[in-house]
């Protein structure tokens, strides 16, 4: 077996940023001021002109791990020389201050000695612009500014700023801070601001999770699943991102390089599902805005995909000046799929509404705009009904009537019935009804009676894993012998012999997939519980956890010969994934389990 490749990074955040840090201290990835900007670090994709924050041993012979304060997304790395042992305490802080979340563009990082006298050398050299803009390190009596991007960087430390700017180790004999900010410094004492930031941060991630309401299955990957959604949301606007990265590759050498620092519609459904199933309502709230606010400046379609902000244009760019995540081009910025045809996302649009109306938490306050916004998805789906798509895996140069995008035409049409109904509007009714008879048809349309399960699209023999949410949508009576066959037909095709999923195994713009997509192993998970078959889910659930790297948290991709991450990371949707077949199990059980 070739050696297991792993992501060897824990993400930390506070809702405003993200930053990755690899088990040798390095801060690996950090974008400033937002999620999609350039990165101030970028190690991730370019060790030499990526900049570097490390607090390192001056010899290479040293051993670290790396684990997070129980409950929290406070980040320890430590590590051991011959000289003695260390800690370094990463953190973004995040806690409650005058009635709002305090969430600064500042990193914190804690450097305590441990045992013995072991020397450091800390370096700290930020940059801009992908890389491409060098920044003016300036000393200060206390700190260093870094000049050169619209907002002032400021490393603001009691590490003596010689041993900084010359590069020299230093024996660490006492506990030391380095505080690096975007924008507003940190202006206030050092040493008691940091412990107090640190002490309030801990205590505002332990109170949301208290807050969070989870079966005792799986207990431990749920929590660390649920933390790592929390900090892919931008509290700013509600968007949440799919991962934190860009150009980390589905499979080396495959080109398959693509920026996932933007909000895709269609993840609405499962992103709002997750939350609810772990009850946190805030969240759901702030998405709910995002998604009003991108509704009410639609004019001729839904995007796949936006800007956390809502902007519209994505232009996909190549950046050649970086190597690549191990040398693995292109590095890509931005994401054509904004301009492709997807027309599942209205759908998408309807379901996602829907909790507005049947959940008695909202007002009608939160309804009042949200009427007009189902009239307009449902004419979208009226008009779309019979033109081809990408599909939700973004064929580039492929265009299908597809399944999976009838499926959400049922979805949404159907949610809209139940609207209607409650809102007494016949009008609305009627139209949706007539929308889920010919949805229904085109998604019959797609059944093959030879083989007994429904295929990709209209007229075409392959399978893909996105026809295992007919089961998971309730379109097929999981108790019938259709979901059965249907399932066994995916199971045959698209299973590896480690349990893992494909999305489908047929040639697209870039070849056949060489990785497995973890999301679709969730769903299959979910199929198994659906069907009643929870042994087998129980298992297979077990089994995937195997594919987390040392913190639990999940790639995007997976190569199920080696069992190697790939793919973007950490992805916000296979952990939106794990946490929604833990519950769909948990909810079928009738007996407590922990596992």
């Amino acid at each position: 077996m070739s050696t297991r490749h792993t992501y060897d990074l824990g993400v930390i955040g506070n809702c405003a940023y993200l930053a990755l840090i690899r088990q040798d201290t390095r801060v690996q990835w950090l974008c400033w001021p937002r999620f999609d900007s350039g990165f101030v670090f970028g190690g991730l994709l370019d060790d030499e002109q990526g900049g570097e924050f490390s607090l390192l041993p001056p010899t290479d012979e040293f051993r670290s791990r790396q684990y997070y304060l129980d409950n929290t997304n406070v980040l320890c790395t430590e590590v051991e020389t011959a000289q003695g042992r260390y800690r370094v305490t990463d953190f973004a802080p995040r806690f409650r201050q005058y009635d709002r979340y305090y969430k600064p563009l500042m990193l914190i990082r804690k450097l305590e000695p441990l045992a013995g006298t072991p020397r450091v050398r800390a370096v700290c050299r930020p940059t801009g612009d992908y890389g491409r803009q060098p920044l003016t390190a300036r000393r200060s009596s206390n700190h260093i500014a870094f000049l050169g991007l619209p907002e002032e960087i400021r490393l603001t430390t009691n590490v003596p700023l010689s041993y900084l700017l010359d590069g020299e180790d230093f024996a660490l004999s006492e506990t030391k801070y380095l505080v690096l900010t975007y924008g507003a410094p940190l202006e206030a004492p050092l040493e008691s601001t940091c412990e107090q930031f640190l002490r309030n941060t801990v205590q505002y991630w332990r109170q949301w999770v208290k807050s969070t309401s989870i079966g005792s299955l799986f207990q431990t990957e749920v929590i660390r699943s649920a933390l790592a959604l929390k900090v892919h949301q931008y509290e700013d606007t509600g968007a949440i991102i799919a991962a934190s990265t860009t150009s980390l590759p589905e499979a080396p050498g495959s080109t398959r390089n693509w920026d996932y620092r933007f909000c895709w519609m269609r993840d609405t459904y499962y992103i709002l599902t997750a939350f609810n199933n772990i009850g946190h309502f805030e969240e759901m709230e702030q998405y709910f805005h995002f998604i009003t606010n991108i509704s009410t400046k639609v004019r001729d379609k839904y995007q796949p995909l936006y800007s956390i902000s809502g902007a519209s244009e994505l232009v996909e760019q190549e950046l050649t000046h970086l190597r690549g995540y191990l040398g693995n081009q292109p590095v890509r910025i931005g994401n054509d799929a904004y301009t492709h045809i997807q027309n599942d996302v209205y759908g998408q649009v309807l379901v996602a509404l829907l909790p507005l109306y049947v959940d008695k938490r909202f007002t009608a306050l939160e309804r009042a705009h949200s009427e007009q916004l189902m009239y307009e998805a449902l004419h979208f789906i009226e008009r779309t009904m019979e033109q081809p798509d990408a599909g939700l895996w973004e064929f580039r140069n492929l265009a299908q009537f597809h399944c999976y995008t009838y499926l959400f035409h049922w979805a949404g049409a159907s949610a809209a019935c139940k609207v209607a109904t409650r809102l007494g509007n016949a009008g609305m009714g009627e139209q949706a009804e007539q929308l889920v008879r010919q949805a229904r048809a085109k998604i019959e349309a797609c059944y093959d009676p030879q083989r007994g399960c429904y295929t990709n699209a209209i007229g075409s023999p392959h399978l893909d894993a996105s026809g295992l949410q007919l089961i998971l949508m309730g379109y097929l009576d999981p108790n019938s012998e259709r979901a059965r066959t249907h399932l066994a037909a995916l199971e045959a095709e698209l299973m590896t012999p480690e349990g893992l999923f494909y999305r489908y195994r047929h040639a697209d713009d870039f070849g056949t997939p060489e990785t497995t997509f973890l999301i679709c192993t969730f769903w299959y998970i979910e199929a198994l519980a659906c069907v009643g078959r929870l042994d087998d889910a129980v298992a297979a659930l077990q089994r995937i956890m195997q594919y987390t790297n040392h913190l639990g948290l999940l790639s995007e991709d997976v190569d199920a010969r080696t069992g190697s991450q790939w793919g973007n990371f950490p992805q916000a949707y296979s952990h939106v994934g794990l946490v929604n077949a833990a519950y769909r199990i948990s909810k079928r059980l009738d007996r407590p389990v922990f596992l």
